[in-house]
C-alpha cells in the first residue's frame, strides 16, 4: 500500500501493469475523506496523455522508479471516465461506480472507513464526531502536488468533508497550486485506401479509306489497215468463234499487328492540408473567499462554527 509520504514518488512517474506493461503517467492522487489515506490515482493514457482513467491504490506498490498496479492495461483504459469537480474532489457516486468496475466490495470500504474512523476518534486525532461517517466514506478528495498537509478531521457532514480537502490541496506556505490541462495534437499514419493498375481489353471500331481497282471489259474496233491486214485475213472467211479474257479487280484485306505504345506505371505524392482539431481541457480556478465574524467572538468558537460545530 502506498503511504503518504510516497506520493511525492508516485506523481508523474510511469505506471505499469502486473505484466510490465506501460499503462501511462500517474498524474494526481486522491485521498479517502475519513481514512486520509491515498485511495485513487489517476493515470494519463492514450496519444500524448489525452485520457485520465483512475485506478485504486490501495494494492499498488511502488517498484524501482514506476508505480505497479494489479489491474491489466486494457482494464485501466477502459475504466469509467468519471467527473472530478472544480474543487478536486470525486464524489462518493462516481467512487462507487469504479469500485464497481474493479470488483472491490463497497460494504468493505465502509467498513474498513469506520474502523479507521473509530481508530482515530480514539486516539483523539478527529476534530468531530463520527456522526454520519458510513455515509460519506467513499468521498476522496484531491492531494495536491504531493502536498504536506497534515491527516483530514473526521468532521462530520459536507462542511468537514470540504474543510478537509481544502487542506490537503494546501502546501506548508498555505499556498495552493493551480493546474491545468494542455491539450497536444499528433499526427499519426494509417491506410486511407488503395489504388492498382488493371489492363484490360476494348474491342473498337476502326475506319479507313483505301483506294481498290478493278478490271472492265471494253471492245476496241479498229478498221482494217495495211497494218493488220495479213492479222485480219489469217482465219476464215465467215465462222463462228469465242474470245476470253479474265477479268482482275482489288479488295481490301485486313490483318493487325500488335504493336507497343506507351509504359503506364503509378507514383504517389504527399499533399500537405490544414485541418482544424478542437477538444476540451479542464483547468482549474482559484478564488479567495472571505468570512466575517461577529464582535466578541472567541477564536474557539470561530474555528467551530468554520468546522460546522455549534
Amino acid at each position: 500500500m502506498i503511504t503518504r509520504e510516497e506520493i511525492a514518488n508516485v506523481l508523474d512517474q510511469p505506471v505499469y501493469d502486473g505484466d510490465g506493461n506501460k499503462i501511462g503517467d500517474a498524474k494526481h492522487v486522491f485521498f479517502d475523506d475519513m481514512t486520509g489515506r491515498p485511495e485513487w490515482v489517476s493515470v494519463k493514457t492514450g496519444m500524448f496523455g489525452s485520457t485520465e482513467s483512475f485506478v485504486p491504490i490501495r494494492d499498488a506498490a511502488l517498484v524501482q522508479d514506476h508505480l505497479e498496479v494489479p489491474y491489466g492495461k486494457d482494464q485501466v483504459k477502459g475504466a469509467p471516465s468519471v467527473d472530478v469537480d472544480a474543487g478536486g474532489h470525486l464524489s462518493e457516486t462516481e467512487e462507487h461506480r469504479l469500485y464497481d468496475y474493479y470488483g472491490i466490495n463497497w460494504d468493505s470500504v465502509l467498513s474498513e472507513a469506520e474502523r479507521t474512523d473509530d481508530d482515530r476518534f480514539a486516539t483523539g486525532l478527529g476534530t468531530a464526531g463520527a456522526a454520519g461517517a458510513a455515509g460519506t466514506a467513499g468521498a476522496a478528495g484531491l492531494a495536491g502536488t504531493a502536498g504536506t498537509a497534515g491527516a483530514a478531521g473526521t468532521a462530520g457532514g459536507k462542511t468537514g468533508r470540504e474543510d478537509a480537502m481544502r487542506r490537503e490541496g494546501m502546501r506548508g506556505d498555505e499556498a495552493m497550486t493551480r493546474s491545468e490541462e494542455q491539450m497536444h495534437i499528433g499526427v499519426e499514419r494509417h491506410e486511407s485506401g488503395r489504388a492498382r493498375l488493371r489492363k484490360y481489353v476494348v474491342t473498337e471500331e476502326v475506319q479507313q479509306t483505301v483506294p481498290v481497282t478493278h478490271e472492265e471489259v471494253r471492245v476496241v474496233r479498229e478498221p482494217i489497215t495495211d497494218a493488220n491486214r495479213d492479222e485480219a485475213l489469217a482465219g476464215p472467211e465467215i465462222s463462228e468463234a469465242e474470245h476470253e479474257v479474265t477479268l482482275h479487280a482489288e479488295r481490301p484485306v485486313v490483318e493487325t499487328e500488335t504493336v507497343p505504345v506507351e509504359r503506364v506505371r503509378m507514383t504517389t505524392e504527399e499533399l500537405t492540408e490544414n485541418e482544424t482539431v478542437r477538444g476540451q481541457v479542464r483547468k482549474e480556478r482559484i478564488e479567495a473567499e472571505t468570512e466575517s465574524f461577529t464582535e466578541g467572538e472567541t477564536k474557539n468558537a470561530r474555528d467551530d462554527k468554520r468546522r460546522g460545530g455549534k
